[in-house]
């Protein structure tokens, strides 16, 4: 039985379409079909139940995933013994990227590990759902390793290595009313309209958890997808914005000063953690070598 078919099964299980464990496992769909197909005449049985609309597990198939989920973890468990026995790493990695991390060097520190690991083939990626759909996406095992600045407790079953903790600080357009304050409470920006990112990403999240913990909510009426890009759009007058503090330090020269934003303060003790994370089991030599040095080029905070 080839094991990989056995991924492929595992992947349309979990994903319940053939479309997306296609781009999970970074194949062509009809390859992906056939090969369970082929499985499928192995068990002698049919192991999803397929529509033009659904894909469903038989119950054949429901008996059968746990089953191949064993196989390929110790299939995976083979490999890693071998690959600790001659010291050489190989396979390929997909990691996941967030916007607005240029302070980590990420280019160099990947380059590095290119170089100490040839035989990996490293491939990047970002998520349309930001740090949300990269969790997401390291559970379903569509990436193996990703930064996400979701709250550390909010990543259980997974390894995660926090690298950043930064408290949030707003941004107010330079002739705003508040923009001379020593600090500033959200409540007292409620009244504005607020540029930020899409729902999902994590310093959004943090911000909306904040105040529907309060009971308090706001108008956000300008959504960009990359973070870096919010300095200037508060500069352009379009609305305030609550961001981590990395955001405000890294704003372009002329969205500064008495014609760009103030930064000020939050009363409110908000704070964005960046992590690494990948699956807590189950992983690959070439997963463990990649955080291995990440941890060493990029130490926690």
């Amino acid at each position: 039985m080839d094991t990989r078919h056995l991924e492929y099964f595992v992947a349309v299980a979990e994903e319940l379409s053939f479309t997306r464990a296609a781009e999970r496992l970074q194949a062509v769909q009809s390859t992906v079909s056939s090969g369970v197909a082929v499985l499928e005449r192995e068990v002698g049985t049919a192991l999803f139940i397929r529509s033009t609309r659904h894909v469903a597990l038989t119950r054949a198939g429901g008996d059968l995933l746990p089953q191949a989920r064993t196989a390929l973890e110790a299939v995976e468990r083979m490999r890693s013994a071998g690959a600790r026995a001659t010291g050489r790493v190989s396979g390929s990695l997909r990691v996941g990227l967030l916007t607005n991390l240029e302070s980590l060097g990420l280019p160099e520190i990947f380059g590095a590990f290119h170089r100490e690991h040839r035989g990996v083939e490293l491939s990047m990626r970002t998520s349309p759902r930001g740090s949300t759909g990269l969790v997401d996406d390291v559970r379903r095992s569509r990436v193996d390793v990703a930064f996400c600045g979701l709250a550390h407790d909010e990543l259980a079953g997974l390894h995660a290595q926090v690298l950043r903790r930064q408290p949030f600080v707003a941004l107010l357009p330079a002739g705003h009313r508040l923009a001379g304050a020593a600090s500033v409470g959200l409540p007292d920006l409620l009244d504005d309209e607020f540029v930020d990112m899409p729902v999902g990403f994590g310093n959004r999240k943090v911000v909306d958890d904040w105040l529907r913990a309060a009971s308090l909510r706001r108008r956000v009426t300008l959504e960009v997808p990359d973070l870096s890009a919010v300095p200037a759009y508060v500069a352009a007058g379009l609305g305030v914005a609550v961001v981590p503090q990395q955001t405000a330090a890294g704003a372009p020269a002329e969205a500064q000063g008495p014609a760009g934003i103030a930064v000020v303060p939050l009363v409110e003790r908000l704070v964005w953690e960046l992590s690494v994370i990948a699956r807590g089991e189950g992983r690959s030599p070439a997963v463990d070598a990649l955080l291995t040095h990440l941890e060493r080029h990029l130490p926690a905070a």
